[in-house]
C-alpha cells in the first residue's frame, strides 16, 4: 500500500480484536492483535490465519520439519471488541490534553 501520506488505523498491538470476514469469522469471540503493519495494511491475529510452513534443516534447526504460524489478514477483516457491549464496535478519535483517545461508538466506553 504505497500512499503519498501514512495511513491511520485505530488498532494497536494487543488490541482484541474480532474477525468480521473471511474462514476464522467469529462476532463472538475476541483474539489479541500479535502485529500491525500499517505499511501493508495488514494485521497479525492470535490463531488466525493458521499457514503451514516447511523447513530444511540447518545449523540451528537440526530437524527441519513443518511448522504452523499465523500470517497476516487485511486490517479491513477485523474489528475493536467492546468489553462492555461483548460485540464489535466501531472507534471514534478525539484528542484530550494533548492525547489521542479511542472511544467505543457503541457503549461509550474508553479502549486502553
Amino acid at each position: 500500500m504505497k500512499n503519498r501520506f501514512k495511513p491511520k488505523f485505530s488498532i494497536k498491538k494487543g488490541d482484541s480484536v474480532v474477525v468480521i470476514t473471511g474462514e476464522y469469522k467469529d462476532l463472538k469471540k475476541p483474539r489479541t492483535v500479535l502485529k500491525v503493519l500499517p505499511s501493508e495494511a495488514r494485521v497479525l491475529v492470535e490463531g488466525v490465519n493458521i499457514v503451514t510452513k516447511h523447513s530444511k534443516p540447518t545449523a540451528q534447526n537440526t530437524k527441519g520439519g513443518i511448522t504452523k504460524l499465523e500470517a497476516p489478514i487485511a486490517i479491513s477483516n477485523v474489528m475493536l471488541w467492546d468489553a462492555k457491549s461483548h460485540g464489535p464496535s466501531k472507534i471514534s478519535r478525539s484528542k484530550e490534553d494533548g492525547k489521542l483517545i479511542r472511544t467505543a461508538k457503541k457503549s461509550g466506553e474508553v479502549i486502553k
